[in-house]
């Protein structure tokens, strides 16, 4: 049962394998170029693990960042995470002892793969979960170190490379667009973004939009359960 489980998870992450392998890769190279090596890539990528922060906190290292700059930089990356991980407190609040890593490991795109809620009929729903999350991360941990040896032997220019993370972003939307029939929450999602982006500037606009978001889907949520 465990095994038709692990390869139910297996299957299920192969998209994200073929992300995440590029880039990490790309986020390794990066980090070598600054001047930081495998150690630091495998390290970033096993203990921070957070994707779009750890290619800012390239440019946070090699800039000298102080804590302060740094603590609200990742305030302010990772902050849509406070938001949509809400929806997963029902799902993961009986996982038992697997539930403080599928915290720490509830990235974008394993929330992606996680929020439609199904899981294998037969077996331990949780356990497919832990594993859907750990295969994600090591995904991402084998692209970082791979990224970080071939920064090492090969020439590579980094100039655009960070734009990675916002194209693995749209693909997700992308997907979970011509997975799902209502789009409500999807144009919200985005309409909210472009306002904010529009009244606040490029600077400030992330945590008002999420804010906004946040404000919107809860006034529609008997809406949402009635469709669901």
């Amino acid at each position: 049962m465990n095994q038709e489980i692990v390869k139910k998870a297996f299957v299920k992450t192969l998209p994200v394998l073929a992300g995440y392998v590029v880039l990490g890769t790309g986020f390794g190279i990066l980090l070598r170029n600054a001047g930081y090596g495998v150690l630091w890539a495998f390290a970033m990528s096993a203990f921070i693990y957070a994707g779009s922060m750890q290619y800012v906190g390239v440019s946070l290292l090699s800039g000298g960042a102080s804590v302060v700059t740094t603590i609200l930089t990742t305030i302010m990356v990772n902050a849509r995470h406070l938001f949509y991980s809400i929806s997963m407190i029902d799902r993961y609040k009986d996982a038992g002892k697997y539930r403080p890593y599928m915290i720490f490991a509830l990235t974008d795109e394993t929330y992606s793969l996680l929020s439609d809620g199904h899981a294998p009929s037969e077996g331990d729903p949780n356990l497919y979960r832990f594993l859907v999350s750990l295969f994600n991360q090591c995904y991402w941990v084998t692209g970082s170190v791979l990224g970080s040896l071939l920064g090492a032997v090969l020439p590579f220019s980094t100039a655009g490379i960070e734009f990675s993370m916002t194209a693995l972003f749209i693909a997700s939307f992308t997907e979970q667009w011509l997975t799902t029939r209502d789009h409500i929450p999807a144009l919200t999602g985005l309409l909210s973004t472009l306002l904010c982006l529009l009244i606040f500037g490029a600077e400030r606009f992330l945590i008002p939009a999420m804010l906004l978001i946040t404000l919107l889907l809860t006034l529609l949520r008997s809406r949402q359960e009635k469709l669901a």
